[in-house]
């Protein structure tokens, strides 16, 4: 057992430092000509910053870690974070904030054994703040935070804009009995948010790289993400999901369905 815990705070530590220097070469080139690509339609956008910022963190996994798996949003890089030790990479998230905005997108990291999240970690990359945690204790930089007190109808949510405004499984109606919404575009910023307490709830359509980290970091606050429909989050597709303070599942669930 401890050499287990020591070898996940090394890798923490070593992930950490990776993220950081991601961060820094994507705030090098950010201004260099892009070649951007659509994936699904003209809202989910890959750039060739994507791929090299992913193909540098894996990299520096496999080199280090050659027997451990990736879970990754570029090139198809697929495992179950069920099955071995996984890091579930998303190099940038809010592509779009990145190309239109040069603003409000991270790069998120996220490490699992056998199903059981060691570690999150989000870099705002213009901020500079990186935000990280164990599942105890939460930190922004070498700061250790607290947990946010929330009161739900004194406060703002998170959320997916389409699911907003076609009141999917009852947002809009939740969200009139709070303060208002608001939208990012990047879950990993909208995460940060949360940790925070800018944001009581964050309700969206998700893939696994988009909450991994948010989820982990999160859980030393006792805040829970679940499935929109019910139960765990799967990790293995897009699904609506949403994270809030574990007190406060029993109202969130009388309007979200």
């Amino acid at each position: 057992m401890i050499n287990n815990l020591s070898e996940v705070k090394n890798k923490l530590d070593l992930a950490k430092a990776w993220t950081i220097e991601a961060g820094q070469y994507i705030r090098e080139n950010m201004h260099n000509d892009l070649e951007i690509d659509e994936k699904t339609n003209h809202t989910d956008l890959v750039t060739n910053m994507d791929k090299s910022v992913q193909d540098k963190l894996v990299s520096c996994i496999k080199k280090k870690f050659p027997e451990d798996n990736i879970l990754a949003e570029e090139n198809n890089l697929r495992h179950s974070i069920a099955k071995g030790n996984v890091w579930v990479i998303d190099p940038i998230d809010g592509t779009s904030n990145f190309v239109s905005q040069k603003d409000n997108f991270a790069v998120m990291i996220a490490y699992f054994e056998n199903g059981v999240g060691k570690f999150g970690i989000i870099l705002d990359v213009m901020k500079e703040n990186l935000y990280w945690g164990d599942g105890k204790k939460v930190f922004r930089n070498n700061d250790e935070l607290q947990k946010p007190k929330i009161n739900l109808m004194h406060s703002v949510i998170g959320v997916n804009s389409y699911m907003y405004r076609t009141n999917d499984h009852g947002l809009l109606d939740y969200s009139e009995n709070t303060l208002g919404v608001r939208i990012l575009g990047s879950a990993g910023i909208e995460y940060t948010k949360l940790i925070e307490g800018k944001i009581s709830g964050y309700f969206s359509n998700l893939s696994p790289w988009d909450y991994a980290a948010g989820t982990i970091i999160l859980s030393a606050f006792d805040y829970v993400t679940e499935a929109i429909s019910g139960g765990n989050p799967k990790y293995d597709g897009r699904e609506k999901v949403f994270t809030v303070e574990k007190s406060n599942l029993p109202l969130v669930r009388e309007f979200i369905n």
